[in-house]
């Protein structure tokens, strides 16, 4: 099953991050808010792209990011250098995942109840009630995994990061990742197969 399939968008490829320099990380644990605006200006826009694959939405999305960066400071103390920093931001925007997804999982069905009152025109009527019942059907997909299966299916999948380099992000061995990322494609097949999605 391919990303395309289940009407997921892919990213050309995943941006490395340019090497963190010592002395940005050296401001962002002295809390420096100019430090904070640089590490936003070099990651924010992956970490957004990240946030709104895992909790669905673009609000939720900029909020997390938003709390990623405001704690950036407070958590920079523990980067020791072995991962470069967006791996570590990333690594933050995990941690609060876990503390958005009840909200998030609310706020997607009130941002479907709204898509639904308000077609798109520009497509027809047909074409846009079936890819709206596609992305029904792939938002509550992913709602049903859990967390970390979710996190490794974006990270792998969609972000198109190695097991490595998300067993890096999310602090577990890269065999665990893989481990979750095989539950993950095999339950999001079944849960799309249960719909009618092949």
């Amino acid at each position: 099953m391919t990303l395309r399939a289940i009407g997921m968008e892919v990213p050309l490829f995943w941006r490395r991050s340019p090497p963190a320099g010592d002395a940005l990380v050296e401001r962002l644990r002295q809390g420096d808010l100019a430090a904070v605006g640089e590490a936003y200006d070099l990651h924010g826009a992956a970490v957004v792209s990240f946030a709104r694959r895992l909790v669905g939405d673009g609000d939720s999305a900029l909020d997390l990011t938003q709390e990623v960066f405001v704690t950036l400071p407070k958590v920079a103390k523990r980067f020791d250098g072995t991962c470069n920093l967006r791996t570590f931001i990333m690594g933050i925007a995990v941690n609060h995942a876990r503390h958005h997804l009840r909200a998030a999982v609310r706020r997607r069905r009130a941002w479907e109840r709204s898509a639904l009152e308000q077609p798109d025109q520009t497509e027809s009527p047909e074409r846009g009630a079936a890819d709206q019942q596609l992305a029904r059907a792939l938002q509550r997909a992913l709602d049903a995994l859990p967390l970390d299966q979710r996190v490794a299916f974006v990270l792998c999948e969609v972000e198109e990061k190695t097991s490595s380099e998300a067993a890096l992000v999310t602090g577990a061995p890269e065999g665990t990742m893989r481990t979750r990322l095989f539950h993950a494609k095999r339950k999001l097949r079944e849960l799309l197969a249960a719909e009618g999605y092949r």
